[in-house]
Formats: structure tokens, C-alpha cells, sequence
């Protein structure tokens, strides 16, 4: 009889034991709200990143190139203005700040982007300048042909 009742007392503390323990779920409702706020904003705010010169390229039906690294870009607008990245430039000091940039030196890549309307005097003349210096990897950037 004693035996009983040291049984029952025993088990009467291991339940209030067992309803005070704390809950060993996690609420995940909380997490995923706020991923799913992060991706709508990062959707919105990606298109927005995009910054430069505006420039309307020509239309072409080559396909993009793949690179792993940012390349240099110069752009030259309508009115025949150079822009080394978002920065103006003249002429005569497009060398040394593409040299300044330039993580490989003389082999680095550079993409060299013309609007449609801009003289191709002012273009070619942006690339004898680049090519004289010893930069030979100059590439012309155009805009994929939209199919219709």
C-alpha cells in the first residue's frame, strides 16, 4: 500500500513537470512573411540599380556575351560627349582613367557603347584612341533585335 501511493505521488509530478517544459516547435509563419516582404522589394528595387548614360543602341540579332566580372564601359551620347562607367570624360584623358580602372591592364575588356544617332567619327575616333594606347580587346555594344 505504501508502495502505491509513492507511485501515484511520483507520477503526479512528472506531469506538472511535463506541462511547464517549454514548446520545442519553432513558428516559422513570422519568418517567411518577412522573406517573402524582402523578395516583393528586391523585385521592385532590382529594375531601379540599373544607372548610366542614356543612349539609344542599335538593334542586332547577336546574342549577349557572358562575363564574370564587371567590364569597363564607355559610352559616347548624340551629341558626342564620352562617358568612362557614369563619370564624363574628355578625349584627351580617357587613357589614363581607363588605365586607373583597369584591373589586367592593357588586357582588360572594354565595351565601348554608341547611341544609334551619335557620329560614327566620334566613335571610331574613341576607339583608335583606346586601340593606339594598347588596349586590344575593344568591343561595340548593341541592343538585341526584339522579335516581333
Amino acid at each position: 500500500m505504501a508502495m502505491s501511493i509513492a507511485q501515484g505521488g511520483g507520477s503526479r509530478r512528472g506531469r506538472r513537470r511535463a506541462s511547464k517544459r517549454p514548446m520545442a516547435d519553432i513558428n516559422v509563419t513570422p519568418m517567411v512573411d518577412v522573406m517573402l516582404v524582402l523578395l516583393i522589394v528586391f523585385m521592385v528595387a532590382a529594375p531601379l540599380l540599373t544607372v548610366g548614360v542614356p543612349i539609344d543602341l542599335p538593334q542586332t540579332a547577336a546574342k549577349e556575351l557572358n562575363t564574370e566580372q564587371k567590364p569597363i564601359s564607355v559610352s559616347i551620347n548624340p551629341v558626342g560627349d564620352i562617358y568612362l562607367g557614369d563619370t564624363q570624360v574628355q578625349l584627351e584623358g580617357l587613357v589614363d582613367a581607363i588605365t586607373a580602372q583597369a584591373a589586367n591592364g592593357k588586357d582588360e575588356r572594354i565595351y565601348v557603347r554608341g547611341d544609334q544617332t551619335a557620329n560614327y567619327g566620334a566613335v571610331m575616333k574613341v576607339m583608335g584612341v583606346l586601340s593606339a594606347a594598347g588596349f586590344s580587346k575593344i568591343g561595340l555594344i548593341t541592343a538585341q533585335d526584339q522579335v516581333k
